[in-house]
């Protein structure tokens, strides 16, 4: 019959009266016909899919509301499943076809209930034959004592789910059987309703009461639609193992637990569910592209309600890539993934204030400098523009680095999919293709105490499940101290627990990827005690306290997740943690982005930690990890903090944008910081502060007071240590705090300072247009060194010590800041500097400044070469010192104190146009630095610092004055 006589519509309508096999034999007639019934998708299909008593939604029990996307594709699906059970041909492996045919014809149908032929369920087990089927008619059925199983039959209640009710306990000893449509009840004399030892069972749309399901190896089992209520499955050395689209409710203990290697001793059913188990992984993924790509949309749970920048303008570029704060709000309407709105954090000059000019740094100036005064400056200017650290100072001269620097970072700073990780990580996409012991997919699992325990090296894997409000979602535990890889968790949405969301210890190991985490009470993610996991492209954030706990020996790689909106530390690292953290964006927690506390290590790598309201990494009380090639921005307090006995190599990151300091750090500190860009932070570059950590500045030390004594554990992690890890022996050593090769550059307020009592040592850095002093040493009761920067350009001026500070300084290059050169009230020495360029005087003693200054090079183009007032002690020979353009002298001396001492100087002035231009050569302009463009230091130049910091002190000690006389001479 041509279709073509009847509007389709009309064909629709009459085929949708046919039954399933009507439906198959029509598609089989011709194309036309065929696609005809496949049009059927949303009325017939879906009528046969929904009220098949076998079966539920297919997105039951997590989104019931949410249709296939075929109806039919979806039956089928189910269809097949339930057919696993008889699949079971090991007699008949001869004639195949002979078997389906027999065992289709001798199979019976035998009915028990009242009125039936049997009364009871044991009575017509006894009469069945292989693969009969068994129907309950409504009512309940209870029996006194275990029930064995011989032969494969099916078990299925007539009516609707609730009307059949089994109060028993059946021990399978047979190879096959399925149960459907029942509720199960455990009888009075066991909670265990079912229990098998060798053989695969099937439940299809069934309810647990207040009972046990045990699967012991080899047996198998395959359970869907069913529903535990206070009920639960235990898992023996399961070599396989699935449950999907299963509810679990109310479970006084672990709702599923798995303990024990799967055995390498394997049932029939095994073969049967691997093919079904991975044809349904290819379809979950197919059928929901977006869940592969956690960094484009924003989950779940949802970000929070501002908006959630990326890195992508964070960095700087030339002036075209900023805009001014005017333009901000503009940007963030027309496209909200864009971050223009850092450029308004940043410091703008008032009207008035002195500016920097955008030219070579040799010849920066102010802005309002007259056109006379420029022609009289290129008489008397000193070009510095070849010094060690030029290199360093043409990344900021327009005051952002160059945009070939922001697209490299922005491309290698790219949040991962987990499609990419799996690509380049060979091990990561071998454990999310494996299959063995548990398959828990598509479950939910809610208000109770536990989710899935997986103990005794037992295996797990979990699609796309939902957890919530239980006290703990997975929990994963591993006795023997050998390492396994556990559990496998890909997709799934784990929230509202009131302790930690995914807990591992023990050396549990495995993959957790493109899960959402949310919510939870305690830390979305718990690693301890040599545990040592693979988290990539997951979404943690919203937590009531820390994203990521690493702590007692854990370990782990940190890799690609987002980690925001908690409210405590996003990633936590405290007692011998040592995880590898790379990748992932850490934004806007309401506490640090990073806190390394308690003798935590790491790996702390190419990050992008933003917008937190605390310091975006914390070190504090032992904490020893390694921040590298971080990018650390628009923070709402500072960049990194280094707390009391903080340690840590903090290298090549940038610090940029935020609103406290770059970096912070205070007593009892050693950090070694180096090759860092400190820039357009709202206060200090660097802060160094000598006090004691309140104990309620931290809330506990930032990371939260998490209950780390799990089960009546002391936290006496230092017992158990591992040996030293491989990427730490490396690192050289160092005895007192390093600021060494950083760019320091235009910071709200001074580039560096320091009020401590502690020595510092401050090497080969770049301090540039900061909006006050380059360095400011307020107190400094050991030596600070300052040696071999560049310190220019500055708002106020080069470097200032307050009087009870002492400091030497050698080797650096001090130009053009817009006050002094340098201001000293403290004690020191002042060695082998070129101070030059500045707009006040070149170096200026006051108060009870005791001061050893020799071999300099000073020009002031404004004021004096060197001042001393106020009761000034000292020795100051052997320095040469330049006109400027002042008519003043080139030296001042007001300080009449027998003990300030100055002979020996060379002063130069420039007596007419024709005179020679003044070089600096013999040494060149410093800083002098071996290989200028170096990325490190060597250990031997460490050592040369801890050295000379040694004998500074010393020489400091006996004092740097004597009776000698006064003598000038003049060229």
């Amino acid at each position: 019959m041509e279709i073509s006589g009847l509007p389709v519509e009309l064909w629709r309508l009459i085929l949708s009266y046919l039954r399933l096999p009507d439906l198959g034999r029509c598609s089989l007639v011709c194309r036309a016909w065929y696609e005809l019934i496949l049009s059927l998708d949303n009325t017939r299909w879906r009528q046969l899919c929904l009220g098949c008593i076998e079966c539920r939604h297919p997105n039951w029990p997590n989104q019931p509301d949410v249709e296939p996307q075929s109806w039919r594709e979806a039956f089928k699906q189910h269809y097949v499943a339930s057919k696993t059970w008889t699949k079971n041909a090991q007699d008949f492996e001869s004639s195949n076809c002979f078997y389906l045919f027999r065992r289709k014809k001798d199979r019976h149908v035998l009915r028990v209930g009242q009125g039936c032929e049997f009364d009871t369920l044991r009575a017509a087990l006894a009469s069945a034959g292989v693969y009969d089927r068994i129907v309950l008619l409504p009512g309940v059925y209870e029996e006194q004592s275990e029930i064995t199983l011989k032969v494969p039959v099916e078990i299925v209640g007539q009516g609707k789910l609730g009307d059949v009710a089994l109060l028993v306990s059946i021990d399978q000893h047979c190879p096959t059987t399925r149960l459907c449509n029942v509720v199960f009840m455990p009888a009075w004399f066991t909670p265990v309703v079912y229990k098998t030892t060798s053989g695969h069972v099937q439940f299809d749309n069934c309810n647990f009461e207040n009972g046990q399901l045990q699967i012991h190896a080899p047996g198998t089992c395959q359970v869907k639609f069913c529903t535990f209520n206070q009920s639960s499955i235990h898992f023996h050395s399961v070599a396989l193992g699935v449950l999907e689209n299963c509810e679990f409710t109310g479970s006084e203990n672990a709702s599923v637990t798995i303990e024990g290697i799967p055995s390498s001793e394997r049932n029939w059913a095994c073969k049967h569910l691997t093919t079904l188990a991975k044809s349904h992984c290819v379809l979950l993924q197919a059928s929901d592209p977006a869940l592969c790509n956690v960094s484009k949309r924003g989950g779940w749970g949802g970000p929070p309600a501002r908006n959630v920048r990326t890195c992508e303008i964070v960095v700087g570029g030339d002036q075209s890539n900023f805009l001014p704060p005017s333009k901000t709000q503009l940007v963030l309407e027309k496209a909200s993934e864009k971050e223009a709105e850092v450029s308004g954090r940043l410091y703008t000059p008032k009207e008035g204030e002195a500016m920097t000019l955008e030219t070579d740094s040799s010849d920066s100036e102010l802005s309002t400098s007259s056109e006379n005064e420029e022609d009289d400056r290129s008489m008397y200017k000193l070009s510095y523009r070849a010094h060690g650290l030029s290199h360093m100072l043409a990344h900021v001269i327009h005051s952002r680095p160059q945009t070939n620097g922001l697209t490299a970072l922005q491309r290698d700073l790219e949040l991962k999919t987990l499609q990419q990780e799996l690509q380049r990580d060979k091990e990561a996409q071998s454990l999310a293709s494996s299959l063995q012991g548990c398959l828990i997919r598509k479950c939910l699992f809610r208000d109770g105490k536990g989710g899935v325990f997986v103990c005794s090296q037992g295996r797990a894997k979990l699609e796309g499940s939902i957890f919530r409000e239980l006290t703990y979602a997975v929990r994963c535990i591993q006795n023997s101290k050998v390492l396994y890889r556990l559990i496998i968790m890909l997709k799934n949405d784990i929230h509202h627990c009131k302790a930690s969301g995914i807990f591992l210890r023990l050396a549990a190991g495995g993959l957790i990827a493109d899960n959402n985490i949310h919510s939870n009470c305690e830390a979305g993610v718990d690693i301890r005690k040599g545990a040592n996991p693979l988290i990539l492209c997951n979404k943690i954030h919203s937590g009531l306290r820390s994203g990521i706990v690493v702590l007692g020996n854990g370990k782990g790689i940190i890799r690609s997740n987002q980690i925001y909106g908690n409210k405590e530390a996003g990633i936590y690292i405290l007692y011998n943690g040592n995880p590898i953290v790379s990748g992932n964006h850490i934004f806007q927690g309401l506490a640090a982005g990073i806190a390394v506390n308690e003798n935590g290590r790491g790996q702390i790598i190419e990050n992008v930690i933003r917008e937190n309201q605390w310091g975006g990494a914390d070190i504090r009380r032992g904490g020893d990890p390694v921040l590298r090639s971080n990018l650390i921005c628009c923070g709402y307090s500072d960049g990194v903090v280094v707390g009391e006995r903080g340690k840590g190599l903090i290298e090549g990151n940038t610090i940029y944008g935020n609103k406290g300091c770059g970096v912070w750090i205070m007593s009892s500190g050693l950090p070694h910081i180096m090759n860092n860009r400190i820039g357009h932070n709202s206060i200090y570059g660097v802060a160094v502060f000598c006090r004691k950590d309140d104990a309620n500045d931290y809330l506990a030390n930032q990371g939260g007071n998490e209950n780390f004594n799990d089960e009546g554990e002391a936290a006496s992690w230092e017992n158990d240590l591992d040996s030293e890890d491989e990427r730490f022996t490396s690192r050289r050593p160092i005895s007192v705090a390093l600021v060494e090769s950083n760019s320091i550059n235009h910071n709200g307020a001074a580039g560096l300072y320091v009020k401590s009592s502690e020595a510092l040592n401050i090497i080969a850095n770049a301090i540039h247009a900061n909006h006050d002093s380059g360095v400011a040493v307020f107190q400094s009761s050991q030596l600070t060194r300052i040696a071999n920067n560049s310190i220019s350009c500055n708002s106020l001026g080069g470097v200032l010590i307050e009087s009870e500070a002492r400091v030497e300084l050698r080797g650096n290059g001090i130009y053009d800041n817009s006050s002094h050169g340098i201001t000293s009230k403290g004690d020191g020495v002042i060695v082998e500097n070129d101070i030059i360029g500045n707009r006040g005087c070149g170096l200026r003693l006051l108060q009870t400044a005791d001061m050893k200054v020799t071999k300099n090079r000073i020009q002031s183009f404004w004021d004096y070469g060197i001042v001393m007032l106020d009761q000034t002690k000292g020795l100051v020979q052997e320095n040469l010192i330049f006109q400027g353009r002042s008519k003043k002298t080139i030296l001042q001396q007001v300080s009449n104190a027998e003990d300030c001492i100055v002979q020996n100087n060379n002063l130069l002035t420039f007596k007419s146009k024709s005179d020679i231009a003044w070089t600096l050569d013999n040494p060149p302009a410093r800083p002098h630095i071996e290989g200028s463009t170096r990325g490190t230091s060597t250990a031997t130049n460490s050592q040369k610092v801890t050295t000379m910091s040694t004998r500074i002190a010393a020489r400091m000690d006996g004092g740097c004055h004597n009776n000698g006389s006064i003598f000038c001479t003049i060229l």
